[in-house]
């Protein structure tokens, strides 16, 4: 049984779940894959606590509360997955690209493994991307901030991000707003941001906050996503992962 750590955002998860469904299209009830999503909402806000956390590395007197907000992090996520590891789950995923930022300290306290969005993605991109390649990231400031990319990438592909004003106005805006629901703005606010990283040539961009793909796609049909040769979509890639890990 595959263990989904959700709630971060609620949409991502179903998002996740959704794929891993449709993955599957076409088969009787009994071949679809065993799952329990974890919808854990109230887990802390992970860009502010990564903030705070990196923020403080120069400055000693906040380090305290800075530490102490990661591990109110990493407690909850913990929580989670002791939960999915209760009952019985084979692997755990996280559909949230952010809170891998926490990824090596649970691991390390949860027996079962958890599969790692971003180094799903740098393998698929291996397979389908030239190496040294030009490779847009839109991500929270948390992701960027960690480098929970830059670790997997940055030997082998030149990664690239919006500048801060596109950061601000323009990806920050559409996460926010998938968040509250309003797919439409958010839709709209995204492109600024594909605009900068389709002109200066990258040939591929990761969504990778799993809000990303429900702006972009969220009037398309899957067939859209699959075949997209611009965009990687971490949650579809972690889907892919999983179903691979399930049988």
């Amino acid at each position: 049984m595959i263990g989904i750590l959700g709630g971060m955002g609620t949409q991502a998860g179903l998002d996740f779940c959704n794929k891993l469904a449709v993955l599957n299209r076409g088969k009787i009830d009994q071949e679809y894959p065993l799952f329990l999503l974890y919808n854990k909402s109230n887990i802390p806000g992970r860009p502010e606590s990564i903030g705070s956390q990196t923020k403080s590395l120069s400055n000693k007197s906040t380090n305290k509360k800075s530490e102490a907000k990661y591990n109110r992090v990493l407690k909850s996520l913990l929580k989670g997955c002791k939960l999915l590891e209760k009952n019985k789950c084979k692997f755990i995923v996280i559909p949230c690209n952010t809170a891998h930022y926490w990824f090596d300290d649970l691991q390390k306290k949860i027996k079962i493994p958890i599969i790692n969005m971003p180094h799903e993605v740098f393998k698929y991109t291996k397979k389908n991307c030239k190496k040294k390649s030009k490779v847009g990231l839109l991500a929270t400031e948390g992701t960027l901030i960690t480098g929970v990319y830059k670790k997997y990438f940055a030997k082998e592909y030149n990664l690239i991000s919006p500048p801060e004003t596109i950061q601000k106005n323009s990806v920050n805006k559409a996460i926010k707003f998938v968040k509250m629901g309003n797919v439409k703005a958010a839709e709209k606010a995204i492109k600024p941001a594909i605009n900068f990283l389709t002109n200066i040539k990258c040939k591929k961009i990761i969504l990778g906050c799993t809000e990303l793909p429900i702006a972009i796609f969220a009037f398309k049909s899957f067939k859209n996503i699959k075949s997209s040769k611009t965009f990687l979509d971490p949650n579809l890639i972690l889907a892919q992962s999983a179903m691979t890990k399930h049988k």
